[in-house]
């Protein structure tokens, strides 16, 4: 497989980042108007958190190269933070570390797999990656059993469903546009 990006990757996955900044810009304004609705227990909310880690799993499922992943979920966070994200520029270093997340899930499998488990798998470490970053940046002070451990552990659940499953079938749906035929992912829809 030839892991050199071509412009048209570089390209997409900086649209795909773009228009996941903005969308950042969208969910924190949902984020924040649902946190009354979580009141009951806090660390609920975070069942809302996949959305902020799309970028990372979709942009390594269409681009199939390494820092994909990294590289579209960094984007958005930048993205974000310039259009006036209520955490300020802290997202930044967040987003990297969220993509390093879904960039282990694609090396680990060599960069070779990209069905549903890769996806769901991507996810996951997408999750845990967010969590541990919110488990010492924004979360310290909370009790660790109460809020801590129930945040990471439903941040995984949001990540692998919404980011994991959601990216993979997102990509299901474009793939018969033609899309994303100049991509791997538009290909296998040749294939099949």
């Amino acid at each position: 497989m030839n892991y050199r990006w071509r412009t048209i990757d570089i390209v997409i996955a900086a649209v795909i980042a773009v228009a996941f900044g903005v969308i950042f810009w969208a969910w924190n304004i949902v984020w924040s108007a649902t946190e009354g609705a979580f009141a009951f227990f806090p660390p609920a909310q975070t069942l809302l958190y996949g959305v902020w880690l799309m970028p990372a799993v979709l942009g390594g499922l269409i681009i199939r190269k390494p820092g994909a992943a990294l590289f579209t979920e960094a984007v958005a966070a930048t993205i974000s933070a310039l259009l006036g994200a209520a955490w300020g520029a802290t997202v930044i270093p967040q987003g990297l570390v969220q993509g390093l997340g879904a960039e282990l899930a694609f090396a680990l499998l060599l960069y070779r797999s990209w069905r549903l488990p890769a996806a769901l798998l991507a996810g996951l470490l997408t999750g845990l990656s967010a969590a541990l970053f919110d488990f010492f940046a924004w979360n310290a002070a909370y009790d660790l059993w109460d809020y801590r451990i129930p945040y990471a552990l439903l941040t995984m659940v949001s990540s692998t469903v919404i980011a994991g499953a959601g990216s993979w079938l997102l990509v299901r749906a474009l793939a018969p546009t033609g899309v994303l035929d100049r991509f791997g992912a538009g290909q296998e829809r040749a294939l099949v």
